[in-house]
């Protein structure tokens, strides 16, 4: 079981006793797992590791869940309420689709006899179901084609400037030994369409977009200084926490204002690096949640980095190489840059997660050293409601005049273009989801810019807005 390995290897790393690391749990978080349906996860993993935390859970989904676990661990800790916890988390779904195309059925055990939904924390927009609003490539693809009509961008610069991005990115899962795609690639090896790198939602391509079907896990110990002293940690093996931050953008994709920045980034940024007492040029290494460039990119605009910093933007490679599990790639990220400061003692690192569609954001501070006296303050910082968070409103229906702010063009899987998502600004400052089905809008909208373009959008009785 994946699970019981990296938690175990968790426990070892920590250079005390691994088995005795683990008896001293006392809170096990296991994160949601997508690969198989368990009856009782936390309980399962607690019996394969024979301990019986008095606290384990399972989580919900997102990728800033893993910070959500560290940092509710990190806090009952400053609390004084709990001394060591384990957070694990993996995936076999690279196994899952194999069986599925080999017709096979896997032998996997204790299958939960109830069907449970999945998990998702908020109902689907009417609107959003009606123009096929799901898919993560389509819609972080929207916000880097905002992002570059702000900054005036020309279509193949900007996706020059993200394929080199990427490519840096993809030296680094080329040096890593648990990296899904361990491949260096070139700027237009990644950009680039051919046959075996489909165009998939302009402007990505397959290789330019995280791969989740891996076989990958990931564990962390955290613990307060006191249990690590009593646990026989070495202080060399020791990584402290020393800032957070989370926050919230609008739920629904039109709703975003502006859509080519997020608010939310800045704001738990800022929060983690006053947390830490440092600024963005105080820290040593970088691993941001890359699912697509669109995250990476509006990271960067909130942080004040540029996207070839000198120090990199991932420890790890990234999702698209690296790999991302579910929800669980920053619990690799955070396993990834402990190894790296605990070689470069004293630094600093900051890891970032974006979960659902680019609505909820998390940031990190770890080091080799210890906060500070006053350092570590408002512990139990939350993220914003999203119900009072500034949002444009969304029209589900409407037939008139609109202005593109947004848009995409999807590609079917022969890398054909098959329809297109514009996300349009209406008079009364709403804003409404349009299909684009002609094959030469299509076209002219991968060939020329059309956010700012006046576009008729007339409804239809199925509920879609389409563009004439």
């Amino acid at each position: 079981m994946l699970w019981e390995a990296v938690s175990r290897g968790a426990a070892a790393d920590t250079g005390a006793p691994g088995d005795r690391v683990l008896s001293a749990v006392q809170s096990l978080a296991v994160l949601y797992c997508q690969s198989w349906p368990y009856d009782d996860p936390a309980g399962r993993l607690a019996a394969r590791l024979g301990i019986a935390p008095p606290d384990a859970t399972y989580s919900g989904i997102g990728g800033t869940t893993p910070h959500v676990l560290v940092q509710r661990a990190a806090t009952a800790i400053a609390a004084g309420e709990l001394d060591v916890s384990l957070v694990v988390g993996g995936e076999a779904l690279a196994t899952v689709r194999q069986a599925k195309q080999a017709g096979e059925r896997l032998p996997w055990s204790h299958r939960d006899p109830e069907k449970k939904p999945f998990p998702f924390e908020a109902p689907f927009h009417p609107a959003e179901v009606a123009h096929g609003v799901f898919q993560a490539w389509l819609t972080f693809a929207v916000f880097d084609i905002a992002r570059r009509a702000h900054e005036g961008a020309d279509a193949a610069s900007y996706r020059r400037s993200m394929g080199e991005m990427l490519a840096s990115m993809s030296a680094v899962a080329e040096v890593n030994p648990y990296a899904w795609f361990p491949t260096r690639r070139t700027a237009a090896e990644l950009i680039d369409p051919t046959p075996s790198n489909r165009m998939v939602g302009y402007p990505y391509t397959k290789t330019m977009v995280a791969i989740m079907d891996v076989d990958m896990a990931a564990a962390l110990v955290v613990a307060s200084h006191e249990a690590a002293e009593s646990l026989g940690v070495p202080v060399e093996r020791r990584v402290y926490l020393r800032g957070w931050g989370e926050d919230k953008d609008p739920v629904y994709v039109a709703e975003h204002d502006p859509l080519w920045a997020s608010p939310a980034m800045r704001r738990a940024s800022s929060a983690a690096l006053a947390m830490a007492g440092s600024d963005i040029d105080d820290i040593g290494h970088l691993d941001l949640y890359s699912c697509f460039t669109s995250a990476l990119n509006l990271a960067c605009d909130a942080l004040g980095l540029r996207g070839d910093d000198a120090r990199g933007l991932t420890v790890t490679g990234g999702l698209p190489f690296a790999g991302g599990p579910g929800s669980g790639y920053l619990l690799h990220s955070t396993a990834t840059m402990v190894d790296c400061l605990r070689q470069d003692p004293g630094s600093l690192g900051l890891v970032s997660g974006v979960g659902m569609h680019m609505t909820k954001h998390a940031f990190d501070i770890y080091s080799t050293d210890p906060p500070s006296a006053g350092v570590l303050t408002d512990p139990t910082r939350s993220g914003a409601d999203a119900a009072n968070l500034p949002h444009r409103s969304i029209c589900d229906s409407y037939t008139g005049l609109a202005t593109v702010a947004t848009y995409t063009v999807v590609h079917d899987r022969a890398g054909e273009p098959e329809w297109g998502l514009a996300i349009c600004d209406l008079p009364s400052g709403e804003r409404s989801y349009a299909r684009v089905e002609d094959p030469e809008l299509l076209r002219a909208a991968e060939e020329s810019e059309w956010v700012g373009a006046q576009v008729q959008l007339k409804a239809s009785p199925d509920g879609v807005n389409r563009i004439a």
